[in-house]
C-alpha cells in the first residue's frame, strides 16, 4: 500500500537545465519569534517521492527529508529576520529581507530564483519568478520550506526552554488560544512580535 503522503515528483526547478535556487519562508503568522526562510539549490536530476510542501508531512517526515535534502542539495541556507525587526519594517518585508539573506549564504551564485508565494523584491541582477503554492509545485522550494519550517521550529522547542508559560513546544509561536491566553496571564516575552494582535480583541494587555 502507497504511504498517503506519498505523489508524483516534484521537478527540481521550474526551468531545467538553470541553476535555479527555491525560496520560502516559515513563521509569517506566528506571534512570537523570527520569521525563517531557505534557498536551495537542487542536482538537476534530483527527486525523492515524499518531498512536498512542509505543511503536508509529518513533523517527523520533515525531519527526515531535512537530512535528505542537506545532504544532496548543490547549496543551501538558512536565514532568520528576529521580532524586533520584524516590528520595525513588517512581516512581508521581514520575510522576504530573510530570503535575501539566505540567498546571501548560498555557497553557488544561482542563475535563477523562484519563490513560493506572490510576492519578492529583486535580488541584486537575479532573474525571478514567484508562484502561489510553489512549495507543491517545484522541489526546490519544497526543500527551501522544509529546511526553513524545521528550523523555525527548533528555534522555538529551544525558546521554550527559556519561556515555558507560552508552550512554544507545542505551538511554536503560532496564535493558538493556549498562547495568547498565557500573553493575557504573563505579558508578552522579549521575543514577541508586538506589531502583532497578541490578544483577542475582547482581551486587554496590562
Amino acid at each position: 500500500m502507497r504511504s498517503s503522503v506519498e505523489h508524483n515528483p516534484l521537478p527540481p526547478c521550474s526551468s531545467p537545465g538553470v541553476s535555479e535556487a527555491g525560496c520560502d519562508e516559515a513563521g509569517r503568522g506566528c506571534l512570537a519569534g523570527p520569521v525563517f526562510a531557505a534557498a536551495v539549490i537542487l542536482p538537476d536530476d534530483f527527486s525523492h517521492p515524499l518531498l512536498n510542501d512542509s505543511k503536508q508531512l509529518s513533523e517527523r517526515r520533515r525531519y527526515e527529508l531535512r537530512d535528505v535534502i542537506k545532504r544532496e542539495a548543490v547549496a543551501w541556507s538558512v536565514a532568520s529576520v528576529d521580532a524586533a525587526e520584524i516590528d520595525r519594517i513588517n512581516i512581508l518585508n521581514a520575510s522576504i529581507l530573510a530570503m535575501h539573506r539566505a540567498l546571501d549564504g548560498l555557497t553557488v551564485r544561482p542563475g535563477a530564483v523562484i519563490v513560493d508565494g506572490n510576492r519578492f523584491k529583486p535580488y541584486g541582477d537575479l532573474p525571478w519568478t514567484t508562484f502561489v503554492k510553489g512549495d507543491g509545485r517545484f522541489a526546490n522550494i519544497a526543500a527551501a520550506s522544509i529546511l526553513a519550517k524545521t528550523c523555525r521550529d527548533d528555534f522555538m522547542t529551544e525558546a521554550h526552554r527559556k519561556y515555558p508559560v507560552y508552550d512554544w513546544a507545542v505551538n511554536k509561536g503560532y496564535p493558538t488560544k493556549a498562547h495568547r491566553a498565557a500573553i493575557a496571564e504573563h505579558g508578552p516575552s522579549p521575543i514577541h512580535r508586538m506589531s502583532f494582535r497578541l490578544l483577542n480583541p475582547q482581551l486587554e494587555l496590562f
